[in-house]
């Protein structure tokens, strides 16, 4: 079994910085893609980034190429988002996934295992 637990939410101005961290616990990370996904109130669940464990390349959505990264440590067993120049429409739950296998997938239907979130708000 795999615990994922989410880290480092807040509210914060435009423009502003926040670092999301994923831990996980019972499994490693090795051998799996991990990717963030976030959630406003009344949207559907979207693709952030992710990272294959094996490899370390990364992927990223439109939305967030160039402001946000993804990066891994794997003697911390842990999955990081630093974001950047954060905008109000970047306010969301976040959430740290493991993927069904050694990739990424942009679906959420592609990740078995998910944390329960942490809060981002971003006032204008």
């Amino acid at each position: 079994q795999v615990q994922l637990v989410e880290s480092g939410g807040g509210l914060v101005q435009a423009g502003g910085s926040l670092r999301l961290s994923c831990a996980a616990s019972g499994r490693t990370f090795s051998g799996y893609g991990m990717g963030w996904f976030r959630q406003a109130p009344g949207k559907e669940r979207e693709f952030v980034a992710a990272i294959r464990w094996s490899g370390g390349t990364t992927h990223y959505a439109d939305s967030v190429k160039g402001r946000f990264t993804i990066s891994g440590d794997n003697a911390k067993n842990a999955v990081y988002l630093q974001m950047n120049s954060l905008k109000p429409e970047d306010t969301a739950m976040y959430y740290c996934a493991r993927s069904t296998s050694n990739y990424w997938y942009l679906s959420p239907i592609r990740y078995d295992y998910w944390g329960q979130g942490t809060q981002v708000t971003v006032s204008s």
